[in-house]
Parts: structure tokens; sequence; C-alpha cells
């Protein structure tokens, strides 16, 4: 039996998804990305073994000393914010807490950004205990990836209401959009992975003894540009088709957003290849990597999957979309 107090509590909590749910997975959206850049801050400013023991940051203090400077404060920092990512992530399962059962969709995907949280702890833990091997640092980026990838989709399911959700309306897009849309996702995925390996051979190591993954940063960097001009290549096509088929608006949005993002990453990563790598267009390409997976898996959701806009559990069922 459950105690007054909790079911009094439980009593407060939202019966639906309210602006309230829908505000905290915008917050855990924006979380992920926000602690992806101020990781690579760390990287980028050489502190990433400000703190050099996990997970206190010094064998004799959990917090960094004086004598370590700047550098310390910068990665003690970065932890710190991991406990903006918790408040944010419980306050996410609280707030779902009544919906467990009617919402298994939100809930599951709450405790998987939830759960990750600890895992990325234990990597970073790694990356400090192995001196920063870049190997190491390219997994700690990827699981960030995944968990941006969660918390979009959260935020799309968010704007579902509970009778929204049990109804299964065709696809955003015709079929032949949709094998559009899944090899950009595939693209997506190699170019931020060819790209952390682009990085791990690069100059900004995080440390100034830190390892390189010796391999060639001029063959990785192009190796990484040829599944960018397939992705922008792809982009364009399914813009264009969007542009002059009648397909929903909101997929329609979410192409022209992932454009706009696909093209400044491209520019932005070109012109920090051809600078030298200045710190401002690394660390704004880190964020591009961010947005541009959100970006990505916003437009793939929208587009492949079978659920409704929001507030079309009311409306009869819609006819098939033509397929083309």
């Amino acid at each position: 039996m459950t105690s007054p107090a909790f079911r009094s509590l439980s009593s407060r909590l939202p019966r639906s998804t309210t602006p309230l749910v829908r505000r905290l997975a915008i917050a855990s959206l924006a979380s992920q990305i926000v602690i992806v850049v101020t990781g690579g801050a760390v990287r980028l400013t050489a502190s990433g073994l400000g703190c050099p023991e996990w997970p206190r940051c010094t064998p004799d203090s959990i917090v960094s000393t004086p004598e370590m400077g700047i550098h310390g404060v910068i990665e003690f920092g970065n932890r710190l914010l991991t406990f903006v990512l918790v408040l944010i992530a419980v306050a996410m399962l609280v707030s779902l807490w009544n919906l467990r059962k009617e919402r298994r969709d939100l809930f599951r995907l709450a405790v998987a950004l939830f759960a990750g949280i600890p895992v990325q702890a234990v990597i970073g833990g790694i990356t400090v205990w192995t001196g920063l091997n870049p190997w190491i640092v390219g997994w700690h980026f990827l699981v960030s990836m995944a968990l941006v990838v969660l918390a979009t989709v959260l935020v799309n399911r968010s704007r579902l209401t509970t009778a929204d959700s049990a109804v299964r309306l065709p696809q955003a897009a015709p079929r032949s959009m949709q094998h559009l849309l899944r090899a950009i996702a595939i693209l997506t995925g190699i170019t931020v992975v060819l790209g952390v390996i682009v990085t791990g051979s690069g100059p900004h190591a995080g440390d100034h003894g830190a390892a390189r993954n010796n391999l060639d940063p001029e063959l990785m960097t192009k190796l990484h540009a040829a599944p960018v001009y397939l992705l922008v290549l792809a982009v364009v096509v399914v813009v264009v088709l969007a542009l002059r088929w009648a397909v929903a608006p909101r997929l329609r949005r979410a192409l022209l957003l992932l454009a706009v993002v696909v093209l400044a990453q491209g520019a932005i990563g070109y012109a920090q290849h051809f600078l030298n790598l200045p710190v401002a267009l690394v660390a704004l390409h880190m964020l591009g990597a961010s947005l541009l997976t959100a970006a990505a898996a916003h437009a793939v959701y929208v587009g492949v999957t079978r659920q409704p806009e929001p507030g079309t559990a009311r409306r009869t069922r819609e006819p098939a979309q033509q397929r083309r």
C-alpha cells in the first residue's frame, strides 16, 4: 500500500501530456546538447585532465583546488553539469509517473535518458583513467549523440496527447521519400562516426600530453567528406520532392530545418579545415554535430513513423497518402 503522502504527491502530477511534460522533454534535449558543447570546451581548452582523477577530482578532493587553476575549474564545471541532467531526467520521470502505463512510450524514453547519464559518467571516468584515449573520447561523444536522438524522439512523442498516441495514421512521407529519409539517417550516422575519428587524429586532444589515434588527419578528413557530399545531395533531393509533392506541412518544415543545419554544418566544417582548426569554429562544429543529429532524427521520425499530427484523435481516420 502507498502512503498518504505519496498518494497526495501522485494526485498533483500530470495525467496527460501537459505543457509541463512537453517543456521537460525540450529541456531534456537541450541539456544533452549543452553538455556536448561544454565537453567540447573542456577538450578545446586542454582541460581534459584538469581533474586528473575520477570520481574525485584529485586523490584528496572531490572538487577542484586552487592549485589546479582554470583547467580544473573548467573540467569540474563540466562534471557538475551532470547533476543538472540528473535533475531534468528525474523531473521528466516524475512528471510521467501517472502516465507510465498509458504512455509507456514516453516513460521508457525517459528511463533510457536517465540510464544514459550514469553510463556517460562511467565512460567519462574511463576517459580520465586512460589519459584521454581518443577512442574512448570518441565513444563518449557517440553515446551523447545516441542520447540526443532519444531526446528528440521524446520531444516528438510528447506532442501527442494520450488519445493521439493510440491512433496510427499513414506516414507523412510517401514510400519513395521514406527510403531517402532512411538513407539520410544512415549517412548522418556515418558522417558523425567519421567526424569523431577525424577529431581523434587532429590537434585538439584535450591535454597537451594526450595521445592521438595515429591516423593520417588529411586522409581521414577526405574520408569524412565523402558521406557529407552524399548527405547534402540526399537532403537537397528530399527537400525538392517535399516542395513539389503534397506532403504534410510538419514534414516540410522538418526537412527545411534539416537542410539549413546540413548546409551550415558543411560550411563550418570546410572553414575550420582550411583555417587550420581554430578553436571557435571547432566548437561550433561540435554544436553543429549535435544539431545535425537532432534535425536528422526529427525529420526521419516525422516522415517515417506512423503517428498522427497532435490533436488528430478526435478526427476521423484520414485517407492514405497517395503512394509514389
